[in-house]
């Protein structure tokens, strides 16, 4: 199978769960909607681009290999915003505060971020793919829009560093052929394939230990390795809609691999 890798780093990183009442969560590891949506963004899809953003949605499948889960970090959020009577749209930030004055309340929320988290995604194209894994990488190391790790809060720290890897045997195959950058510029040596650089692993305290999430057949992501073991989990993040904010739950597998 054809996949293509490239990396998610940054010093916060947001990726939403189901949101409940004034509570937003975040996951420790990438959401398939964080991730289809910083594709879309590389390739310039406008966010009310119905038809692309459906595109994305069918043509892709996604695997994550985990190798730091970072800290959690909670924040206690307060923003004014007008309320929504009568319908009326607010363009821009100014005109909720200039035109939006006389309306405007103090809302609350309590929001969670993993901070120095890092992770690979493995981005499969299925037959319906809009783009091809060669365009996306090409986007991916010029984007066309800026991108975020879930919010507009959290830009990313490192390049994406993006790699093509053809005719691999299975996912994890790829994910333990992938060529580590290192994430601090002052020492321009590569990682062992599958491992990032000596530095970046004391810094980030990583261990041999890695987490993986994929979606697809079980067998997809490994032939040579018992899958008793894993799990199979519903997880609500399948983008339906994203003008509308609409995700549907899909199904994935985990599977946690030790080491020292």
């Amino acid at each position: 199978m054809d996949l293509l890798l490239f990396r998610l780093y940054g010093p916060m990183a947001s990726w939403g769960e189901l949101a409940v009442g004034e509570s937003r969560h975040s996951a420790n590891y990438p959401s398939k909607s964080a991730i289809l949506g910083l594709v879309g963004a590389a390739l310039g899809i406008e966010r009310s681009d119905e038809a692309q953003q459906a595109g994305l949605q069918h043509g892709y499948q996604v695997a994550v290999e985990v190798f730091s889960t970072g800290q959690l970090l909670r924040d206690y959020h307060t923003a004014q915003v007008p309320d929504s009577a009568g319908k009326f749209v607010y363009r821009t930030r100014r005109d909720e505060l200039v035109l939006g004055k006389e309306r405007l309340g103090t809302i609350l929320s309590s929001r969670e971020y993993r901070s120095d988290a890092l992770a690979v995604v493995a981005l499969r194209a299925l037959p319906e793919a809009s783009f091809s894994l060669a365009q996306i990488e090409e986007k991916l190391r010029k984007p066309i829009f800026h991108l975020y790790m879930g919010r507009k809060s959290c830009p990313l720290a490192a390049p994406l560093n993006p790699q093509l890897l053809a005719d691999q045997v299975d996912m994890l195959s790829a994910f333990k052929a992938y060529s580590h950058k290192p994430l601090l510029p002052r020492k321009q040596i590569d990682g062992e394939a599958g491992q990032p650089v000596q530095q970046d692993r004391y810094w980030l305290n990583t261990g041999g230990e890695r987490h993986y999430y994929w979606e697809g057949e079980p067998q997809d992501f490994a032939k040579d390795i018992d899958l008793q073991r894993r799990q199979t989990r519903v997880r609500h993040d399948q983008p339906l809609s994203r003008k509308r904010w609409q995700f549907a739950p899909r199904q994935e597998h985990y599977f946690y691999q030790g080491g020292e």
